[in-house]
């Protein structure tokens, strides 16, 4: 058997930067209540007129992760692409991606984990190349948030946290099976899912027609909800859970952690972890103050980030790990 490895990183944000103060205008809030809370300062969303969908920003990062691991748009045979904002409730993005880049008739499959989606879509290439069924799979995580935040003082507990963006990552085979991605961990808890969801609209079990017969704008079901408290409690449990498990799997410990980047969900919650685990800021990665949560695009994003800023370095071992709606976790430990 193979293992995967990361050959090529990109990422792309939309240019408009929305601040906590932009914010203040529109709904009762500061950027003290805000940082305090979750660390966030500012974070993208696309304007209108931009030309951005959660495709075009995938693609966008897709161009220059394919560029960066110096391969040609054909030697792809897989492309897997993780979001909860399709362009399209059907078809996915991923054969839009197909479609955009021109690739050849490749399968493309569309993973729909929230913010865990980059870490089980990463697991799902892992697991066909290391079956050798494919050389190279594109890996994508995109989302385009913001159109879909009640941007009201009702919703302030939510939509100051959210971003969009998009990141990409080219996996290849590895035939020393001690470098690239060792192993992958996921877990889910559907007990939990009206903790952190969008009711509105749900295809299966209210149709179309029946929510166009009963549109009220104020209905707050057509908006996500979070128990903040809740999630928080349990992610903190789950974060810690997933990394020990994918350590203890490779026989590492937790001073063996080059760098860890966690979903960026809450800058609280990475600092919780951050302590638990007894390590220094230069081992930790966050950018959440900067992008907000991007959901399945996070994780990439600040990936890609770490290796552009340098803070990846050949045989370094690197942790992914996250944590969201469903309940869904997971972890990834490579060996860059």
């Amino acid at each position: 058997m193979y293992n995967s490895k990361i050959i090529g990183l990109g990422k792309y944000v939309p240019e408009n930067v929305v601040t906590n103060h932009d914010l203040s205008k529109v709904m009762d809030t500061n950027d003290a209540w805000i940082t305090e809370r979750t660390g966030i300062k500012e974070r993208r969303w696309v304007k209108e007129g931009d030309g951005n969908t959660t495709t075009t920003m995938g693609v966008k990062a897709a161009k220059i992760a394919i560029e960066r691991a110096g391969i040609d748009k054909d030697d792809i045979d897989f492309i897997v692409f993780a979001t909860l904002s399709p362009d399209y409730y059907f078809p996915g993005p991923g054969v839009e991606v197909q479609h955009a880049l021109d690739i050849k008739t490749v399968g493309a499959l569309d993973v729909r984990n929230q913010c865990s989606g980059f870490v089980y879509a990463l697991s799902v290439a892992d697991q066909f190349i290391k079956t050798g069924m494919y050389k190279n799979i594109l890996v994508i995580g995109s989302e385009l948030q913001s159109k879909a935040l009640d941007k009201t003082t009702r919703g302030r507990g939510i939509s100051v946290i959210f971003g969009d963006g998009a990141g990409a990552a080219i996996l290849t085979r590895e035939e020393d099976n001690s470098k690239g991605i060792l192993s992958t961990h996921l877990h889910a808890q559907g007990k939990f899912a009206d903790a952190l969801i969008l009711k509105e609209p749900a295809m299966g079990t209210r149709w179309v027609n029946e929510i166009i017969a009963d549109n009220n704008p104020d209905e707050a079901g057509y908006f996500p909800y979070m128990d903040g408290q809740f999630v928080f409690k349990n992610a903190v449990v789950r974060f810690s859970e997933v990394i020990n498990e994918g350590l203890e799997k490779n026989n590492l410990q937790k001073e063996d952690i080059n760098l860890l980047i966690p979903h960026q969900a809450n800058l609280r919650i990475a600092q919780f972890i951050q302590r638990k685990f007894n390590l220094s800021d230069n081992q930790v990665f966050n950018n959440i103050q900067k992008y907000g949560n991007t959901t399945a695009a996070s994780i990439i994003i600040a990936l890609t980030e770490a290796w552009e800023e340098g803070e990846i370095k050949e045989n370094d071992t690197v942790v992914l790990a996250a944590f969201g709606s469903g309940f869904t976790w997971g972890s990834v430990i490579i060996k860059w």
